[in-house]
């Protein structure tokens, strides 16, 4: 079974608008709708905004649902000049920007104790989602790099330019990192899937609700053309 997470409902609405055979269970104030998508059983979630709901979402759908992949779907704001407004960010892997141990010798964003500096995505679900979205988004950018994500919406350019330049990330969101993390720790495959809605600066609130809605058009066509082949992983 596929976990499939996006913060808003926005995000998934559309997938479960286009599933069968739903069933809904609850679990910490969050609706798991599990059902099937294209002949695949999947069970998808809208975790609410931030860190700590996307990571409590992720160890639900382990210990629950058992699932064998997650995918992280929704919006972002992109950190690289190349990469523009509607285009798609697949995780190479994630990095917490807001983590801060430097004081005890720890580079910004590494996590005290923990064996990893970032958390690899999945390359089979890489490959995958790169030849699907060529597909199903043929007219946007389809960019394989490192997502960075903080319980910050990042509007300000200065900020935007310490975190490109500190992590070398592709884009800025608010939940990748820590599904990432809860897939790492779990062992479970996972990919971020973030559709860029700004550019994660000074036009940032100007930019989001403009381009919010295409932005997540994008990323609905290309999870259920994954979810339809994803037997060829």
């Amino acid at each position: 079974m596929i976990g499939i997470i996006g913060a808003m409902e926005e995000e998934v609405s559309k997938l479960k608008d286009m599933m069968t055979g739903v069933q809904v269970q609850e679990a910490a104030g969050m609706s798991f709708v599990q059902g099937k998508l294209e002949g695949k059983e999947i069970v998808v979630v809208r975790s609410g905004i931030g860190k700590v709901n996307a990571a409590l979402c992720s160890q639900i759908l382990v210990n629950l649902y058992g699932v064998s992949a997650i995918i992280n779907t929704g919006i972002a704001g992109s950190l690289k000049a190349e990469i523009n407004i509607g285009d798609i960010v697949l995780s190479s892997d994630a990095l917490q920007h807001d983590v801060d141990a430097t004081t005890f010798g720890y580079a910004p964003g590494q996590i005290p104790r923990v064996d990893t500096f970032s958390f690899p995505a999945d390359e089979g679900l890489i490959k995958l989602a790169e030849k699907c979205c060529r597909e199903v988004n043929p007219e946007i950018g389809t960019w394989v790099g490192r997502v960075v994500s903080g319980d910050q919406f990042i509007s300000d350019k200065e900020k935007k330019n310490w975190i490109h330049s500190t992590f070398d990330g592709y884009c800025t969101e608010m939940e990748g990192a820590a599904i990432a993390q809860a897939a790492y720790l779990n062992k479970v495959p996972y990919l971020v899937i973030r559709a860029i809605s700004d550019k994660a600066d000074d036009s940032a609130s100007i930019d989001y609700p403009i381009f919010e809605a295409a932005a997540i058009e994008h990323s609905v066509r290309l999870v259920a053309a994954m979810i339809k082949e994803m037997n060829e992983l």
